[in-house]
């Protein structure tokens, strides 16, 4: 490259050999860049939207010497330009920016081509088979790939104007497209609504920057649609009009009054809707006060018929499926089954050790017998692999089931519902309002339903709080599994998990070979330290399980010395530190590399990989710009900037494990996790391993987790539309 252009006595000008660090959420660089006249590569350090190797850049600042790095500018401003010499353009290409395109590639291209590559790409693409090695395939590759780069570049640097993370680029171009700049001028808090990561404070320090005022009617309709999201994910269907209005007005720093109108808006354009439940008007997003609607009128029309099995002589089965699977069942089991299959939809609860599974295995081999169909679901993958060797009956996830399309809806619906005669779903404390109503509309007019789960367990992380609502509301037949088997009684887990139900504190094992152990540690220091010598040595050397693969650690919260973030970080360096052999990449603030186990938080349609799945990181691909996750043999593959979908699974929250089983978990406890100390809480985590169970930690915490039973209220109308239409 030509570097005639003098650099200003403050900066420099110059061709980027090297961008030795860049934080896509902050913008913050350091490059090392070729300048004329300078026999070594000179560092710049600074903020920059977007760079890549071979392209110009002028930069200006300050000259300080850096004891570690010597002499570095800290720019102030740094400016890019496209690259216009053969070496330029080859570092360009060949920096892994353009999937498709290496440094081989790169370096062929720039021979057969030269300066004019750039033109050929974005005008004659069909050119590039002329160049060996290039297919059809892969040109059709590159020349997509430049494309959604140019624009995703642009959205960078716009939105790195505006104080957004450019690392979220990507996802605004997938979601807007090539209109991704005009409509966020146009309505900036769309940010906050429909890009993961964006928060309504981001969204709207754009808006103020493209001129939209602290009153705006935008602005505030924005900010009720934040606040009844956000409150979807604490769980609540709907809120109360007034606790709207004042969240909203608080939020946005304006008067209810700006608010109220706003609201009003929001309601006649359909965005919301209002309705008194029980004589206080809630506001709901639409989609959630249909799904509700649907779950009630479905509940209630199947509780209204008896089932359409063959006839069944109940004695007569009763018989024949113990001695087929040499189980005699309890007379309270007896009675379960009795009360199942006279219904058409029943729910079936209870605790660890009561018998759920051999009593749904009885009654699955007497319809099997009468040829009735079944299909066997959970919400989760691990949970429906448990569902399925605990049966001995394929079970799928309940996305799977109803087949799931890309767009986010499923095939399965009332125009295209399931062919089976009954449908089981097991951990139903999980399954939130959106999916429930997703399988009513699915199921056919002929189907039974049967709902399977632990209400003492944590509800759904999404919203609404189904399973409890059907057992308050008694708009539903439903029976309760109590008595704790003989061979589930030897079980430290069971007997804890138990005295944990009912309000005690689990007491010490002292046999040697327990399933469930308190360690007692006071430090959050020493806390921390156990918990990683136990995964990392205690543990795989007294039950021979493997770290990664065997041993899951659940924690209370994300923040603090032990939450996630700390812990994953530690155990990473534990179980899975850098290698030569191990490639790594670092996104959004978390290093990734190979070997990695992560988890899924969202649910992605495209890769058929949802909240909550567990994976390993396969292979990182430098070039095509990639990683690669093994999802229990499914691989899914991920751009970089699609790394904010998954984060570490070394430790995870006790929400994100539900519906999981793990041969060993280990679960510390602190009084920094005291907001989230909860019953419910210790309660499903204990219920997660299978083979040993630890918590670590201070007993005063462990007291307070059994004590605290107070769970948190959901606002919602699901109880009231069921107990209305049955009354």
């Amino acid at each position: 490259m030509s570097t005639e252009r003098s650099a200003p006595a403050d900066g420099l000008s110059g061709l980027v050999e090297r961008v030795t660090f860049h934080n896509e959420d902050t913008g913050f660089a350091v490059l090392k860049v070729k300048v004329k006249g300078r026999r070594d590569l000179v560092a710049v350090v600074g903020v920059v939207a977007a760079v890549s190797p071979g392209e110009w850049i002028t930069a200006e600042g300050r000259w300080e010497k850096d004891r570690e790095h010597g002499m570095q500018l800290r720019a102030t401003n740094i400016r890019c330009q496209a690259p216009t010499s053969r070496e330029g353009i080859e570092k360009y290409l060949g920096s892994g920016l353009i999937r498709g395109i290496g440094p081989v590639y790169a370096k062929k291209m720039v021979v057969k081509f030269g300066e004019t590559i750039f033109d050929i790409i974005e005008n004659s693409s069909a050119r590039l088979q002329e160049v060996p090695g290039i297919g059809e395939g892969r040109r059709q590759q590159i020349k997509a790939a430049w494309a959604e780069q140019r624009v995703v570049r642009d959205i960078m640097v716009f939105l790195h104007s505006h104080g957004i993370s450019t690392s979220r680029a990507l996802r605004v171009y997938k979601l807007y497209g090539e209109e991704a700049i005009a409509r966020v001028r146009a309505n900036p808090y769309l940010l906050a609504r429909d890009i993961p990561g964006i928060g309504f404070k981001s969204a709207d320090a754009v808006g103020e920057k493209l001129g939209f005022g602290h009153d705006s009617i935008l602005r505030a309709r924005g900010g009720l649609q934040h606040v009844l999201s956000e409150a979807t994910g604490d769980g609540h269907t709907a809120l109360p009009r007034e606790a709207l209005l004042s969240t909203s007005a608080q939020l946005l720093g304006v008067g209810e009054d700006v608010v109220a109108g706003a609201l009003e808006r929001e309601i006649a354009d359909g965005h919301l809707v209002a309705e008194d439940i029980a004589g206080e008007s809630m506001v709901f997003l639409p989609a959630l006060r249909a799904a509700e609607m649907t779950i009630a009128d479905t509940m209630l029309r199947l509780a209204a018929r008896p089932p359409d099995y063959p006839p069944i002589d109940f004695e007569k089965a009763l018989s024949w499926v113990q001695e087929k699977t040499g189980k005699q069942l309890s007379p309270s089991q007896v009675d379960a089954l009795r009360q199942v299959l006279g219904c058409r939809v029943a729910v079936m609860t209870g605790g660890p050790g009561v018998g759920k599974t051999t009593l749904l295995d009885s009654l699955l081999k007497i319809l099997a017998a009468k040829k009735v169909r079944f299909q066997l679901c959970a919400p989760t993958g691990r949970a429906a692999k448990r569902m399925g060797e605990s049966t001995g009956c394929a079970a799928l996830t309940i996305h799977r089931l109803l087949e799931v399309l890309p767009s986010g809806g499923f095939k399965r619906g009332a125009k295209h519902p399931l062919d089976t005669d009954l449908v089981v779903v097991d951990e139903f404390s999980m399954v939130d309002v959106p999916l429930m109503a997703a399988l009513c509309r699915a199921l056919p007019a002929r189907a039974s339903l049967l709902l399977v789960g632990d209400p003492d367990q944590l509800p759904s992380v999404g919203p609404g709080s189904i399973l409890s609502d059907l057992l308050a509301s008694d708009a539903v037949p439903s029976v309760r599994l109590t008595e704790i088997f003989r061979q589930a009684e030897t079980s430290h887990i069971v007997r804890a998990a138990h005295e944990v139900r009912h309000g005690r504190v689990p007491e010490d094992a002292v046999e040697k070979n327990s399933d469930f152990a308190f360690l007692h540690r006071e430090e959050p220091e020493e806390i921390a330290r156990l918990v990683l010598k136990l995964v990392r040595e205690e543990i795989p050397r007294r039950i021979g399980l493997d770290p990664m693969r065997d041993i899951q650690v659940l924690v209370p919260m994300h923040r603090g010395s032990l939450g996630i973030r700390e812990l994953n970080t530690a155990l990473q360096a534990a179980l899975n530190p850098p290698r030569p052999d191990r490639a790594e990449i670092e996104r959004f603030g978390t290093k990734f590399r190979t070997g990695d186990k992560v988890l899924q938080t969202r649910n992605n349609y495209d890769k058929d990989v949802f909240n909550g799945d567990i994976g390993r990181i396969a292979a990182i691909d430098g070039e095509e710009r990639q990683v690669a996750i093994d999802f229990d043999g499914r691989r899914a593959v991920y751009e970089f900037n699609e790394l904010d979908e998954v984060e570490p699974a070394y430790a995870i929250s006790i929400h994100k494990s539900q519906g999981s089983e793990f041969p060993a978990v280990v679960i510390p406890l602190a009084m920094q996790h005291f907001l989230l100390l909860q019953r419910n809480l210790l309660y499903t985590g204990i219920t997660r391993g299978k083979k040993l169970v630890v918590v670590a930690g201070q007993r005063k915490a462990l007291s307070t987790a059994v004590r605290q039973n107070d769970t948190r209220k959901r606002y919602g109308a699901l109880p009231f539309r069921l107990r209305r239409a049955a009354g």
